[in-house]
């Protein structure tokens, strides 16, 4: 199949075993070569699944349905031999937590070259050389080839994910919340750096996240998730200055703002869905301060917001959202 995007997540739907509903119902989602899309919300809602979708790391059991494209290939349906090659020249992930990624038994070289050198892209000379040359463009001195993990800093081991995953010069990185186990210093140089080499390479990325702000600042486009279902989808000026789902400003209103004076945050009242509860309408109905008889009957669809054919949103009531994120 062709696209022209780095990742085409085109109705993409997983179940999983023992679950009364679909952990993804329905996904789609694009970026765009050079570009970087923030997919953003609670814990739980389903965006590590969406993002390791990509490289086809799915649980046991999973049933799917729907395509996953990367570089024009369903990563969902391709021969075992071409997914391996995907994972290593096409596709890249940048896991959450670098300890958990890395075996604390090799040494960080190892882990730089093996991958690149067993599929044959490289000999270990190239591969030693490219690995050098990218730990020089993550700020990592060379030495650190001949350490184990255990032996630097979490910074420094995220920095090294960093130069691993552009090893195979990827179209798609997968950033997984790759600065959650870092200090607010180092989580923004992490995020400087990604956005440098990403401009430099001119890879996409699809940048997981819980962090609005940091969303605001990296991404080109939003998509705002929920239950398992796409809540909000834009550019993300037009989405932060002006959300089209009640979600998304509540969201928003419980962000804490330096500007703003001091006083008791705002909380989103209830729990999301479980995923043992069967859905007949909107997965945000019973905590939605503008639910309404339809919302429990009917699940919303995607729909371009009044005047912003970009900006879509999954409410019934999105016409009415003409408020700031304050006063919902």
């Amino acid at each position: 199949m062709k696209s022209p995007y780095a990742l085409d997540v085109q109705g993409l739907r997983i179940t999983l075993p023992g679950t009364a509903r679909p952990v993804l119902d329905g996904i789609d989602l694009t970026v765009a070569p050079g570009e970087t899309v923030a997919l953003v919300g609670e814990s739980g809602s389903g965006k590590t699944l969406t993002s390791r979708s990509a490289l086809n790391l799915l649980p046991p059991g999973a049933l799917t349905s729907g395509h996953v494209l990367v570089a024009g290939d369903d990563v969902l349906a391709v021969s075992a031999e071409r997914l391996r090659a995907l994972r290593t020249g096409t596709a890249a992930m940048i896991f959450q937590d670098p300890r958990a990624a890395i075996n604390p038994l090799r040494r960080i070289g190892d882990f730089l070259c093996e991958s690149v050198v067993l599929t044959g892209a490289m000999n270990h000379a190239d591969a030693t050389a490219r690995a050098t040359e990218l730990l020089q463009e993550v700020g990592v001195d060379a030495s650190v080839f001949r350490k184990h993990p255990g032996q630097v800093s979490g910074g420094m081991l995220q920095r090294v994910m960093i130069a691993a995953a552009l090893m195979g010069d990827p179209s798609l990185l997968l950033a997984d919340e790759p600065t959650t186990a870092l200090d607010v210093t180092t989580q923004a140089e992490v995020v400087a750096l990604l956005a440098r080499l990403q401009k430099r390479f001119g890879t996409g990325m699809l940048f997981v996240t819980h962090d609005l702000d940091l969303a605001a600042t990296i991404s080109d486009r939003v998509y705002v998730m929920y239950a398992g279902r796409i809540a909000e989808s834009g550019p993300a000026d037009l989405l932060f200055a002006g959300p089209r789902h009640p979600y998304t400003a509540a969201l928003l209103a419980s962000t804490p703002r330096l500007d703003a004076p001091a006083g008791r945050l705002a909380a989103i009242d209830g729990q999301p869905p479980d995923l043992r509860t069967a859905l007949s309408g909107c997965p945000f109905a019973e905590r939605c301060p503008m639910a309404t008889e339809v919302c429990d009957q009917r699940p919303p669809e995607l729909r371009p917001a009044p005047g912003r054919p970009e900006h879509q949103a999954a409410c019934h009531h999105t016409d009415q959202l003409e408020r700031s994120p304050a006063d919902v």
